[in-house]
């Protein structure tokens, strides 16, 4: 009887010091594999954002050599323009009015640039008017279709002052855009060495 009880105190007693044992090792890590293995860093999304050209015009400009979204990238935005088929008729007014070297010259600017399409819709006594008035109401028009700043597309909604004196008003977002409520952006977030370019279904002439 003696026997006996002494054999279960001596099982009792082991498996409380294995119990213990196991509690110590779980305690500083040393038996799991668990706390061998760094937790994995936090993880966060980047917000999405348009950073490409975007809308129904874009497939129009080549793909590769003068007038690919490449070439356009390494010339300032007036000689861009002139690389540009659909932007020709644009290109002549600006040359016309001898904007040439101002629009090359100037920094971080935003340009509305009517498409031919967008001339074409102009009545002739009007397009004829202006192109006979090149150091007034030429370069009056021109010069309301620039702002200060490269826009992103983010940031086009809204009132903008251009480099004539009067204002923009831009509506929409994503990638549907009016400029003035009636003029469209057909190919937007086109960037040229110093400027962003969005091109427009329809001239922006100033209430003044």
């Amino acid at each position: 009887m003696l026997r006996l009880l002494t054999a279960r105190r001596a099982a009792l007693a082991g498996a409380l010091g294995i119990a213990l044992l196991g509690a110590a090792c779980s305690s500083n890590g040393a038996g799991t594999s668990e706390s061998q293995t760094p937790a994995a860093p936090p993880t966060t999304a980047s917000p999405m954002t348009v950073s490409s050209p975007f809308g129904a015009g874009c497939p129009a400009l080549p793909d590769s050599g003068a007038g690919s979204l490449e070439a356009l990238a390494q010339d300032p935005v007036a000689t861009a323009a002139s690389n540009t088929p659909e932007l020709s008729t644009l290109v002549t007014a600006v040359k016309k009015a001898d904007l040439v070297g101002t629009l090359n010259s100037a920094q971080g600017i935003t340009v509305f640039a009517p498409t031919n399409e967008a001339f074409s819709e102009l009545p002739k006594p009007t397009l004829d008017k202006a192109l006979g008035d090149p150091k007034g109401l030429l370069t009056n028009v021109l010069s309301y279709h620039v702002v200060q700043g490269q826009l992103t597309p983010d940031q086009l909604a809204g009132s903008h002052k251009t480099l004539q004196g009067g204002t923009l008003e831009v509506t929409g977002s994503g990638q549907d855009f009016k400029v003035n409520g009636n003029s469209s952006v057909v190919c937007g977030n086109v960037k040229t060495a110093n400027a962003t370019v969005y091109l427009i279904d329809q001239v922006l002439l100033p209430k003044s």
